[in-house]
């Protein structure tokens, strides 16, 4: 990704109030189930058991395994209807995060963050990403999951230009800006055994300590 970021990188197709688009609820699945699971073992693998974790851009499904049994799982999302039909939630939060990047959470909240195949639309992604580290605890990770799939009109430009590689560098170059990670990696799940399923890749950081 070159350097700066310009303001032209994260211009979208619609630039009309997310509210909008997300106003109807869509229950439906963004991803097919192989890369759901391929998602979950990540989740499984990286986030503390028995938790406060954040999901960030929730929807109807969290896609967080039961076996990481979270003591509190907050949905931060658009569409209400949606996640309230989340088994998962303990509670909804509508919030708009390309408007107001500060959560409405108090600081060092939670143990763990997880962004499900939606970082592709985010506007001020590196205000987000600082945020999220602050209602994190020390040495919580954060994990932003995606695949190749969008909605077009909402994915920003620098996305929609970007190969998959690209794309991973620029999650990467995200958790980097915001100066609160460390320990960031890119975990790879574009190819599976299995049948033919989505791809899927993570990028994740750790809240610095400090």
């Amino acid at each position: 990704m070159p350097n700066p970021m310009r303001p032209d990188f994260f211009q979208r197709i619609d630039e009309s109030d997310d509210e909008l688009f997300y106003q109807s609820p869509r229950f439906v699945v963004h991803i097919d189930d192989g890369a759901i699971a391929a998602v979950g073992e990540i989740y499984s693998s990286m986030l503390p058991a028995g938790g406060e974790i954040l999901d960030l851009m929730s929807s109807w499904r969290s896609h967080i395994p039961t076996s990481v049994k979270p003591k509190r799982l907050v949905g931060v999302g658009l569409n209400r209807a949606e996640m309230e039909d989340n088994p998962a939630l303990t509670e909804v939060v509508v919030h708009n995060v390309n408007r107001h990047p500060r959560l409405p959470f108090p600081d060092q909240s939670f143990d763990g963050a997880v962004m499900t195949v939606s970082i592709q639309y985010l506007v001020r992604p590196v205000e987000i990403f600082a945020d999220v580290g602050r209602v994190l605890r020390p040495h919580s990770p954060f994990i932003a999951t995606f695949s190749n799939r969008m909605f077009p009109t909402k994915a920003i430009a620098i996305w929609q230009a970007a190969n998959d590689q690209q794309r991973a560098g620029i999650a990467s170059r995200y958790f980097a800006e915001s100066g609160v990670f460390e320990k960031i990696g890119v975990i790879d799940r574009s190819k599976r055994p299995g049948p033919p399923s989505d791809p899927i890749w993570a990028v994740a950081g750790y809240r610095i300590a400090r």
